[in-house]
């Protein structure tokens, strides 16, 4: 059996048929297309992009572990990580615009 990959902003599992999605660590707009990316969770990924705008991202969290160092994503982490690893809910805050 295969393990289901790891969330590497919350450390937790991905089951099959969880929501999830893939993160430019550099967003496409600001000159990470056919960049890295990494495999989330989806309500990670939200909370990225309910925090930080393209150009943050871009200039000051181009990591996993800046990610991790950002005082309003280091909290939703401790927070998420009670969660069960399929757990998914709506982010609070509006989307920031692209």
């Amino acid at each position: 059996m295969t393990r289901p990959p790891i969330c590497p902003l919350c450390d937790r599992p991905i089951p099959p048929g969880s929501r999830q999605s893939l993160h430019h660590l550099t967003p496409k707009l600001r000159g990470g297309k056919g960049g890295p990316t990494v495999l989330l969770h989806q309500i990670c990924h939200d909370a990225i992009h309910v925090r930080l705008t393209e150009t943050d991202l871009a200039r000051d969290f181009a990591s996993i572990e800046a990610l991790r160092a950002h005082p309003g994503l280091a909290k939703f982490l401790a927070w998420v990580a009670k969660r069960p690893p399929g757990f998914h809910s709506r982010t609070p805050g509006p989307r920031r615009r692209r």
